[in-house]
């Protein structure tokens, strides 16, 4: 996604309304986020669709890094050793 231009990427509500697929064109050409506003204030941003899943999967990482430490922090782990030596013990008993 790339960095937010002002002269660029804040459009009136009004004039977006008037000219939506114009806008959605550029959107997905340039997958920079538009801001659009109302009354000279910022009232929503729209991204592309891959710039939204980009986001989304960020967002679910760093999700799942901050359950990790946390897990970390109570003491919720195991030792690597461990996990290999369960995982070779399962890998036999299915080779059988």
């Amino acid at each position: 996604m790339r960095a937010v231009r002002i002269s660029e990427n804040f459009v009136p509500v009004s004039e977006f309304k008037a000219q939506a697929a114009d806008w959605l064109r550029k959107l997905a050409e340039s997958d920079a986020p538009l801001i659009v506003t109302q009354n000279g204030k910022p009232a929503g941003v729209l991204l592309s669709p891959q710039a939204f899943d980009e986001l989304t999967e960020q967002g679910r990482f760093a999700s799942a890094v901050g359950q990790g430490l946390a897990d970390a922090e109570a003491e919720r782990v195991h030792k690597h050793a461990d996990v290999v030596k369960r995982m070779k013990a399962r890998l036999a008993g299915k080779e059988k």
